[in-house]
């Protein structure tokens, strides 16, 4: 199982749900145990391809970046992880041309999705490269929320905008392409192929509470990671948490 590295309240969540979800798959017979194939499409330096592989996986990070992957790679050899952590170049629309089919254990498709030109195609792609049981692992921006903290923070008129755009941008100047209700994603994740296994709110309240006041009480960064886990899983909370984690399957 692999154990969530230090305690972001950013990967903290996500990384309980990949380590079940990886536990659960080389439990599954005739495998025992052996290495999962895991691709991560975006995954730049590593921040999750390396743990990964330290963990005893085979990791294949896909990056439009030169200079990530190029600092992914130092990273693996640094870990003695090179012959575990390979990079390619490229983007999640060339999954297709980069991933044999049918040969990933698990695909990470973290805060990309919304910056491809057709996410539609892209899930579609990524249920190719998927094996039977094999599991996608994505993050995308919640609509809902970003309607939250743009009339939290006084901007009513960009809230309403956020509320009807159909990419769930609050403006010309969002720096964000497409955002997703938790309905939509988990349905444009079915359509794709895949069954979506669990929903979670990544940073649900994280993101509303001043970092000046997490510093002034002793213990309170503990206790907000605590709270970010029991609420991950229970609406109306997850369903506005600045992003949703998804994780799905391919029967």
């Amino acid at each position: 199982m692999v154990a969530a590295p230090g305690s972001s309240v950013r990967t903290a969540v996500v990384w309980e749900v990949l380590s079940v979800a990886l536990a659960d798959a080389q439990a599954t017979p005739g495998r025992h145990a052996a290495p999962l194939e895991v691709v991560d499409a975006g995954g730049g330096t590593g921040g999750f391809a390396v743990p990964l592989a330290e963990a005893g996986h085979r990791v294949t990070v896909i990056d439009p970046s030169p200079d990530s992957l190029a600092a992914l790679s130092r990273r693996a050899d640094e870990r003695g992880l090179g012959d575990r952590v390979r990079g390619i170049q490229g983007d999640l629309d060339d999954l297709p041309h980069l991933v044999a089919p049918a040969s990933a254990d698990l695909v990470l498709c973290h805060s990309v999705l919304q910056v491809v030109d057709d996410p539609a195609a892209a899930l579609r792609a990524v249920a190719g490269a998927l094996r039977p049981g094999g599991r996608l692992s994505l993050l995308v921006g919640n609509r809902d929320a970003v309607v939250l903290a743009r009339a939290l923070a006084g901007h009513p008129d960009e809230a309403a905008h956020a509320l009807t755009d159909p990419a769930g941008r609050w403006g010309p100047t969002d720096g964000v392409r497409r955002r997703w209700t938790p309905a939509q994603i988990t349905h444009q994740v079915a359509e794709a192929g895949l069954v979506v296994e669990q929903v979670h709110g990544v940073r649900v309240v994280a993101d509303l509470v001043p970092s000046g006041l997490l510093e002034l009480e002793p213990g309170a960064p503990a206790a907000l990671l605590a709270l970010e886990r029991a609420l991950a899983d229970r609406p109306p909370f997850r369903d506005l948490a600045t992003q949703l984690h998804v994780l799905a399957v391919r029967r």
